[in-house]
């Protein structure tokens, strides 16, 4: 009975530590994953992609509501960077099939949107990485450019 109460009061001393999961924060290059999907054909290209403060070459003619996207990505075998790569290009591959859905063909005011906080910039995306699972979250509108 002695050794199973000492099993219980170490294993309680040390769940703190095994419980607390890895979330590495990364602000990494958006135009670089945009491109990259692109090159891979998992973006066809008709839709650009405009963070909030770039804005389109042309008039926005209209603004569809705003919309959120939020993926993941196992991050086994991959580096940090990797898997949150994977994740955004997930994200766009939502977002240009919601602006083809509208007849749009950009994607304009985008931020981060990891777990409602917003990250703004204007070449930058904000990336989770766990030891198990990457995720970036998105918000932005659907917009015809002409």
């Amino acid at each position: 009975m002695r050794r199973i109460f000492l099993l219980l009061a170490a294993i309680s001393l040390f769940s703190p530590v095994v419980s607390h999961a890895r979330d590495t924060v990364y602000h990494l290059d958006f135009q670089s994953v945009v491109d990259e999907a692109i090159r891979a054909g998992r973006l066809d290209g008709t839709v650009k992609f405009y963070l909030m403060g770039k804005n389109p070459k042309g008039n926005v003619a209209r603004k569809f509501p705003e919309a959120v996207s939020n993926k993941k990505t196992n991050a086994f075998n991959k580096s940090d960077e990797e898997a949150c790569a994977w994740a955004l290009q997930s994200v766009l591959v939502s977002f240009q099939e919601n602006a083809k859905k509208h007849g749009a063909n950009a994607v304009v005011d985008l931020v981060s949107f990891y777990k409602r906080n917003e990250y703004k910039s204007s070449t930058l995306y904000e990336c989770h990485a766990g030891a198990v699972m990457s995720g970036v979250a998105m918000k932005g509108r659907s917009a015809i450019v002409k």
